[in-house]
């Protein structure tokens, strides 16, 4: 039999990481995500599904149940369907608790995504049912080494816009020529033959981009001063930073650390739907649309001795509806506050799981100026300022105008900037992003912003557990209390992603379906 070296090894497997898996999975050389309708034996028997949220797991699980032939009645509290699933678009609106009614002025043609922007490539289901219901997606550049770091501080790298290519490389090159010097010295506590060590010494070299001396020195790698081209036109290459400048200046900060490229949801490749994720709601909605009732605040849940009652009031009044089976993929936190005759340890885990605070912020531009100053196509820049991340559109490339979302923040920075005003928000977005990219004043047009926290009918971005509370609250909404089942993105382990919500929609279809193939 073949064998391969370790070097050998090391050295595909760095590859692999770094580009070959893209172009394997677009050459077909991997599975793809697979087509897998659901397969559910036996009929509806006459049964009357009330779902509570048009949302995705809602619309997904009226999309599979009337397959079988069941009647479903969705209702759902705003005027359009998708929940967070949400693309900003010219006219569209948000109210946020406190706060008057939004309306977007953006142009026609562009938008951007208030809630998930991103697929993973392993989400089978997701991709599957853009599949089923000829939804094209199109390539998310989540990874970007022409985006920048900006470390708000007093070190003597901080203020300044950096390429994330540099300070990747750079601290690539100190971690493997520290490594690299402890293995010489034999300080590292670990069973390992001469030869081995040396074969780990030249990877890590090629890992880190070492000299013939074993010490990091800046590469083409990290990018260039001045270009190389034609003739004589080599290219100058810029000295690397200074690994002390790089640690003072807090760019080795939680907030800088290269979690995009390691964390399994967001490694490359990702994709979008085509026209923004919205076009995924749509799809369902154009499925499903004819059950639902819009502006449909449900007011009241109640198990009855026949099945359940649902009370709701909409622009007309009072009104109450009684069906077989409930799925409720109302958000915890708007659930929280709906009446109910739920058991005691079900209340009680509905008003215990939190949601995080978290917001963006979509800033339309005369000019793409990311990419024609700066050649940034798609991608995010990390700061640790409260814009957290600013992400680059990934579509429409090369086109006259564009939106980037100009902040999208998480937890004390989040509930800071939504308690500021609409025109507040656009200002600080604008301070700060402009310390980054000097175009924003000239360029700017217009703004609209997002607390999910804040907004109602969702009262925060997705569910957070902690490992005891997936014991215990976590366990509680598993199970139906009665004729009422649970469903979304907060009842799996795949929270904040719409892979969550039709992950949990089938889970709950099939164990209503069980059900009523026992009855």
């Amino acid at each position: 039999m073949k064998t391969v070296s370790r070097r050998k090894f090391l050295s595909h497997t760095g590859m692999l990481a770094g580009g070959i898996y893209p172009a394997m999975l677009a050459m077909g050389m991997l599975r793809k995500a697979p087509a897998s309708p659901f397969q559910l034996d036996g009929d509806a028997k006459g049964k009357h599904v009330i779902i509570l949220g048009a949302g995705l797991a809602g619309m997904a699980s009226a999309y599979e149940l009337m397959k079988k032939g069941y009647q479903c009645t969705i209702l759902e509290a705003r005027e359009r369907a998708g929940g967070r699933c949400w693309s900003v678009r010219k006219g569209s609106v948000n109210q946020e608790m406190g706060r008057p009614l939004q309306t977007a002025g953006l142009d026609d043609g562009l938008y951007f995504n208030a809630g998930p922007s991103r697929i993973p490539h392993h989400h089978q289901l997701t991709l599957h049912y853009c599949k089923e219901l000829n939804v094209p997606v199109e390539i998310y550049n989540n990874v970007n080494e022409a985006a920048y770091y900006f470390s708000e501080g007093k070190g003597s790298l901080s203020n300044k816009k950096i390429r994330a290519r540099e300070i990747h490389n750079d601290r690539r090159g100190y971690m493997s020529e520290l490594l690299v010097k402890a293995i010489d010295q034999k300080q590292l506590d670990a069973a390992m033959t001469k030869e081995d060590a040396q074969k780990v010494i030249e990877y890590l070299r090629a890992e880190g981009g070492l000299d013939i001396d074993k010490l990091y020195k800046a590469s083409a790698r990290r990018g260039y001063m001045e270009e190389p081209g034609a003739g004589e036109k080599v290219g100058r290459i810029a000295d690397p930073y200074k690994l002390h400048d790089i640690i003072a200046s807090g760019l080795m900060d939680p907030d800088f650390y290269n979690v995009a490229e390691y964390t399994y949801e967001l490694q490359m490749t990702m994709f979008q739907a085509r026209g923004g994720m919205d076009m995924i709601a749509k799809a369902f909605e154009k499925q499903v649309g004819q059950f639902i009732k819009y502006h449909a605040e449900v007011s009241s849940i109640k198990n009855t001795d026949a099945g359940v009652s649902i009370s709701y009031k909409d622009s007309t009044g009072e009104h109450k509806i009684d069906g077989d089976l409930c799925i409720c993929t109302i958000p915890l936190p708007v659930l929280s506050n709906i009446d109910h005759n739920f058991s005691s340890d079900v209340s009680r885990a509905i008003d215990y799981v939190s949601y995080i605070q978290t917001g963006k912020i979509g800033l339309q531009f005369k000019r793409r100026f990311w990419e024609e100053d700066e050649q940034v196509y798609g991608g995010i820049t990390h700061t640790n300022n409260e814009l957290t991340q600013i992400f680059y559109p990934s579509y429409d490339y090369l086109g006259k105008k564009g939106i980037l979302i100009g902040y999208y923040n998480f937890n004390d920075k989040a509930k800071r900037t939504g308690e500021l005003s609409f025109k507040e928000r656009e200002q600080l977005a604008m301070e700060k992003g402009a310390l980054i990219h000097g175009q924003y004043p000239k360029e700017f047009e217009n703004s609209f912003s997002i607390s999910w926290h804040k907004t109602k009918y969702s009262l925060g971005g997705w569910a957070l557990y902690s490992a005891e509370e997936r014991q215990t609250v976590y366990k509680a909404l598993l199970e139906p209390d009665k004729q009422v089942y649970f469903a979304g993105e907060h009842l799996t382990y795949l929270n904040a992603w719409m892979a969550g919500a039709f992950e949990s929609a089938r889970s709950v279809v099939e164990a209503v379906h069980k059900r009523v193939q026992a009855a």
